[in-house]
């Protein structure tokens, strides 16, 4: 059992630091935007190539009147998302990896 556990810690610390890093991207992006960066640097085109097709996905997803809301949700959206994978699966599969690490109870029977 400790290989899959191992196998589970893993995984999510990979997710974890994609995650992580996927959170800075974001951030990026959102500050791209509030200056108006040039459309055409690589670093800007970069951010939006990354970001772009999840919120192009939540955003169709989203009820016609947030669509075109002044904010944008579907960045919020995204961005929760990506929090909440942080703190509820990558921590659930470090939670599952630790349980399966644990030695398994006594019986009872004592030598």
């Amino acid at each position: 059992m400790f290989v899959l556990a191992n196998l589970l810690t893993g995984i999510a610390m990979v997710l974890h630091w994609v995650l992580w890093i996927y959170q800075w991207v974001l951030i990026a992006r959102a500050i791209t935007s509030w200056v108006s960066a040039d459309p055409r640097n690589p670093i800007v085109g970069f951010l939006y190539a990354v970001t772009e097709p999840l919120l192009r996905a939540i955003r169709r997803r989203l009820p016609s009147s947030l669509r075109y809301f002044p904010l944008d949700i579907a960045f919020l959206v995204l961005f929760a998302l990506v929090i909440f994978a942080q703190y509820g699966i990558v921590q659930s599969l470090l939670d599952v990896a630790a349980s399966m690490r644990q030695p398994a109870m006594p019986r009872g029977d004592i030598f």
